[in-house]
């Protein structure tokens, strides 16, 4: 029977690429993608030439019922998200959910996951670890979400566009001064950037650059037994 393997693909360095995920990518019949030109550049890359689907948020339902026929037909499939792990804060849910309910068997290919990349430097955050990913835009909605993730004292991390990476440290900041927080900015590139201190200090720091570039990954820390964040 027909397989789906969800692959997981660079968040930057290609070098971070995995011999699994290579040698899936080149065995299977048909790719899924998130952007069928983000990942065409990454087969291409590699030399691996193979038909391909889109497979995106917008139309994730769709695409799993014709990557369900491709199944039917004894097609096997591999799909990649733009970058990391599909299915964490990329499409990849949906699919893998309804082609198991199909009937068929899903198979994920580890990979590279800014999450996990950034935690894995962090440092102590405490036992619980909540991802949120991406929050709202709309300021309001934002400052409420972090009051009630700060509230928690557990730690955690979201992602953020360059576009709004000082106003998310300016809330967290304005809520929580002293709560220390990781900023791991084009995590694996060549650029790559970690900056580490009190929410305070790491708003600062951003907030006087001339020009932000890159992805952002936020690691919370929590707060820890017997080592209070400075405001308390």
């Amino acid at each position: 029977m027909a397989e789906l393997y969800i692959v997981g693909t660079p968040i930057g360095n290609l070098g971070d690429i995995t011999m699994r995920a290579l040698e899936t990518l080149r065995a299977v019949d048909l790719v899924a993608a998130e952007d069928t030109r983000h990942t065409m550049e990454l087969l291409t890359h590699f030399e691996i030439r193979k038909p391909m689907i889109s497979c995106r948020a917008q139309n994730e339902e769709l695409a799993a019922d014709k990557i369900i026929e491709a199944l039917k037909k004894g097609q096997n499939v591999a799909y990649a998200s733009d970058a990391g792990m599909p299915g964490i804060s990329d499409p990849g849910s949906v699919l893998a959910y309804k082609v198991r309910q199909a009937g068929f068997k899903v198979v994920p290919i580890p990979g590279p996951s800014a999450f996990a990349t950034l935690v894995s430097v962090a440092g102590p955050g405490g036992k619980t670890l909540i991802f949120e990913g991406f929050l709202s835009p709309s300021p309001g909605k934002r400052r409420k979400r972090l009051r009630e993730l700060l509230e928690t004292q557990k730690a955690f991390v979201l992602y953020e566009s360059p576009f709004r990476i000082v106003k998310l440290l300016t809330d967290i900041a304005d809520i929580e001064s002293g709560r220390r927080i990781v900023v791991g900015r084009e995590l694996t590139k060549f650029h790559e950037e970690i900056v580490e201190g009190s929410a305070q200090e790491v708003k600062d720091n951003f907030a006087a650059r001339d020009a932000i570039k890159g992805e952002f990954a936020v690691f919370v820390a929590g707060i820890l037994k017997g080592r209070p964040s400075d405001d308390e």
